[in-house]
């Protein structure tokens, strides 16, 4: 099994300190990171994403906190993005590789679709969402564009069953993937947008390889591709599987390209491999229960939340929630400074 220690040698071996991206798990302190140089320029861009050069990486110590280890820390709501990260549900490429690992070599698996045992996964996954109100919050769903993980955005996240004559389009036709499920509507969901970012290791397994977009398109219309420069993937290599700390960096480099979004409750359709890598960089400072609760690897279909929060101002969000009081204006004058005052301790200016 890949280590987190791996990561920490990694991360430390880079020098340059510049603004950083934190991320909290619930009712934990931060774990703070840097931004990183350390990005291979395996994917372009998306058009949209902050024109920042590349930062340095490194990993911050409690002590570079004003509040002891005991202590919770606060920070601006405006400068934080709750993250609701799945992971694909089970797809037939899992159920291959499971009894054979050699099976991911295999062309049979191209771009795995989900088995019938996923779906009821991702039927699962959206009764949770639906009951715990998460789906009125989420403001946008960021997909990895391959068949298994958009079924399961669209199914988790998505519209009611779509029926003709309304006047929106399918996130889902009917039958995708072979899968004999209904076209789900696109009606009352948040935006979806495939991103390149997130996608699983790169290279050698053709399960891992994705169709082009213009076939994605006639299947999932209402999902935005348009951040997606080539329409054939050229990223997937037969010969060259990405590393480890590739796959890491290419995903602090999705965590940078969020700060660009306005979305500020943003659900992310990832794969295990992509999100054990990229949450493996984090919790390195922090108690070992939080750093496990990280970076395990995910179930299928699982569905975990975290804060990030922006503290080198990469993102430039103004707060939705403060508001400047003194309407209408009037005294205030603060009591421990009229005590001051009145005790003939008032600080010379």
């Amino acid at each position: 099994m890949y280590t987190c220690l791996f990561y920490s040698i990694l991360l430390n071996s880079l020098t340059h300190a510049m603004p950083n991206i934190s991320l909290v798990t619930p009712l934990y302190d931060p774990l703070l990171l840097h931004n990183s140089n350390f990005v291979p320029n395996l994917i372009s861009q998306p058009r949209r994403a902050s024109q920042r050069s590349p930062h340095s990486l490194r990993v911050s110590s409690r002590l570079d906190m004003d509040t002891s280890s005991s202590q919770g820390t606060l920070y601006p709501l405006h400068r934080c993005k709750t993250l609701h990260l799945v992971r694909h549900a089970q797809g037939f490429h899992n159920v291959e590789g499971d009894k054979n690992p050699d099976a991911y070599l295999s062309y049979d698996l191209f771009d795995a679709s989900l088995t019938p045992l996923g779906w009821k996964q991702v039927d699962n996954l959206r009764e949770h969402v639906k009951t715990s109100c998460l789906s009125k919050r989420i403001e946008l769903v960021i997909v990895s564009p391959l068949l298994r993980t958009m079924q399961t955005a669209v199914g988790v996240f998505g519209g009611e069953a779509y029926t003709e004559g309304i006047d929106a389009l399918p996130l889902m036709n009917d039958n995708v993937g072979n899968s004999s499920r209904h076209a789900i509507s696109s009606l009352d969901s948040p935006p979806f947008i495939a991103v390149e970012l997130c996608r699983e290791h790169l290279g050698v397994h053709p399960c891992d390889k994705r169709r082009g977009i213009s076939e994605y398109q006639n299947m999932f219309p209402a999902i935005d591709f348009s951040l997606i420069e080539n329409d054939e993937d050229i990223l997937w290599k037969p010969d060259i599987r990405e590393k480890n700390e590739e796959v890491a960096a290419r995903g602090l480099k999705f965590l940078e390209w969020l700060w660009t979004r306005k979305e500020k409750e943003i659900a992310v359709v990832t794969h295990s491999g992509f999100l054990f890598h990229t949450l493996s960089a984090f919790g390195n400072d922090c108690h070992p229960n939080v750093k496990s609760e990280i970076c395990t690897h995910f179930a299928n279909c699982e569905l975990r939340s975290v804060v990030i929060i922006d503290r080198g101002l990469i993102g430039s969000n103004e707060p939705s929630t403060n508001y400047p009081g003194k309407i209408p204006h009037g005294l205030d004058l603060p009591s421990d400074v009229a005590d001051e005052k009145l005790s003939g301790n008032e600080p010379t200016k």
